[in-house]
């Protein structure tokens, strides 16, 4: 792939050429492969997500490789064990709030079959590719809906934008510039 071929913040550095060329924007319908980035796009929340992707390793783990049944047991030792490892972004509320959206993938599995069930209602109508990184939302009716849905089970530190991050990974939208 060119670099005309990618979207404007794909291009540089290695990291995010990789990361759009392999994964952004791909379907991915894989509960641990979801709360994992729903996990990382929390995490990113005011940083930068080259930070996240460099950190990625550390993360899967710190976190028993996104497995929500394993992390949804971590307790307080848990999270002072992950305030001292440098290879994550050390933040008490946002392991805390990853620890309790691993409870709450539990309870959605229960209620929705799994968590890709619930994620996936909100795909929305297909609409024509952004021209311009201007031209996408931070946020959209079907992401603020998600993240209350989500929050209803439990869900923390996922907001409509943190949600349309997400939905923007994981292909629930496809927002790959037009060309």
């Amino acid at each position: 792939m060119s670099g005309d071929d990618r979207c404007p913040w794909g291009r540089e550095p290695a990291d995010y050429r990789a990361y759009h060329d392999d994964e952004w924007g791909r379907p991915v319908v894989d509960d641990v492969r979801l709360f994992e980035k729903l996990c990382l796009e929390g995490f990113q929340s005011g940083l930068s997500w080259l930070t996240i992707l460099r950190k990625r390793a550390g993360f899967r783990a710190a976190f028993a490789g996104f497995d929500p049944e394993v992390v949804a047991r971590f307790g307080p030792a848990d999270v002072e064990r992950l305030l001292a490892d440098t290879a994550i972004v050390r933040h008490r509320g946002k392991i805390e709030a990853a620890v309790a959206n691993a409870a709450a993938t539990l309870r959605v599995r229960d209620a929705h079959g799994s968590l890709a069930a619930l994620v996936w209602r909100f795909e929305p109508p297909g609409r024509p590719a952004p021209d311009s990184l201007a031209d996408l939302p931070a946020s959209t009716p079907d992401s603020a809906a998600l993240a209350k849905e989500l929050k209803r089970f439990g869900f923390r530190f996922l907001g409509p934008t943190t949600v349309y991050a997400a939905m923007q990974a994981v292909g629930v939208v496809d927002d790959h510039l037009a060309g």
